[in-house]
């Protein structure tokens, strides 16, 4: 008979049954084609039972120490347990004991992703909140776009499993799997598109100013009253494709130019409320972890979600703009949030 090193977990289970059907540890490694003394061992040490844990006595924690920890947790941001306690020098507390300590005074969190902002950019952020402080943003249509994946972003498929289920299986896919460019725009309570950018199409110029003509105002624009055109005013933020003499030239051949066509400040998707609007949809689209096929399907998706979206949504969204206004100035310029 074969010797090995080691039993396999079909074969270990296999001997559990032959033990007891009555089998004879002998009978078993002929049945198995295993050394006898294998399988002899493997019983021995299972009939031993598992070792009892010996408890290590823990090093108690004084409230001097603890008001230490608290204040160095305050200091030292997205640090570990391990690097909080040395800064305190207190040595010698397993990570189970640091980490139930550190949570009654903190928790875990990620890093907040934020575009860099110097003084030049919160300086054109003041400039334009002052600008435009009196602006009606009932007349003001945010537009931006974004891209929807079929897997969702990372780390979005995380929930709650009950005990001895097993997590579904994930698809694990290149890029997210690939997705769809979506085009839409918000004024008052009212929700414009979503439109779809045709597959493999590169928003430059020449191709974003094409796909407006062909969405925006054919299906949209074109159907507004004379005095609504008048009055609205057309925000888009500073993406090549947006900013370009290109575009610029093209818009105001449509009528947006000047006071029509809204300057935007460098480095601020947190001043465009339809960035929230994208939050709602994608918080819609992938909840439960939701991975998608194809294009199409993810599309249909995004259209779903948009048309359940009401318009007291929408117009909470669009009147938060005198208080987003009012924190850059407070903040000098600084980061808002959304």
């Amino acid at each position: 008979m074969g010797q090995k090193k080691d039993l396999t977990g079909s074969e270990k289970s296999k001997i559990v049954r032959y033990l007891a059907e009555g089998c004879s540890s002998l009978k078993i490694a002929k049945l198995l084609k295993r050394d006898h003394r294998t399988i002899k061992c493997f019983i021995q040490n299972s009939q031993q039972g598992r070792k009892k844990r010996v408890e290590k006595p823990r090093r108690k924690i004084t409230a001097h120490e603890l008001r230490k920890v608290k204040r160095a947790a305050a200091k030292m941001p997205l640090a570990t347990s391990l690097a909080i306690f040395q800064s305190c020098n207190i040595t010698g507390v397993p990570k189970s004991t640091r980490c139930a300590i550190l949570r009654d005074m903190a928790k875990v969190r990620k890093a907040e992703r934020r575009p860099p902002l110097n003084k030049t950019h919160k300086l054109k952020r003041q400039d334009w909140a002052k600008k435009y402080l009196k602006t009606d943003f009932s007349k003001v249509l945010w537009t931006d776009e974004m891209r929807v994946s079929l897997d969702g972003p990372d780390g979005w498929a995380r929930g709650w499993i009950g005990k001895g289920q097993r997590a579904p299986v994930r698809l694990r896919r290149q890029q997210g799997g690939g997705g769809v460019l979506v085009w839409a725009g918000i004024i008052k309570d009212e929700l414009v598109g979503p439109f779809r950018v045709e597959d493999g199409v590169k928003l430059n110029s020449q191709s974003y100013c094409q796909f407006l003509e062909d969405t925006f105002f054919k299906q949209w624009y074109r159907k507004k009253s004379a005095s609504f055109k008048k009055n609205m005013i057309f925000m888009q933020d500073n993406a090549p494709s947006h900013a370009s003499k290109y575009s610029t030239a093209w818009l105001a051949r449509k009528g947006i130019k000047e006071e029509k066509l809204m300057t935007w400040p460098p480095c601020s998707p947190d001043l465009n409320p339809i960035e929230n609007l994208w939050s709602i949809i994608k918080c819609e689209i992938y909840k439960e972890g939701k991975q998608y096929t194809s294009l199409n399907s993810v599309w249909e998706a995004v259209v779903a979600a948009a048309r359940n979206v009401d318009g007291e949504q929408i117009k909470t969204l669009t009147e938060s703009m005198d208080g987003r206004l009012l924190s850059v100035l407070a903040k000098k310029g600084g980061y808002i949030g959304r």
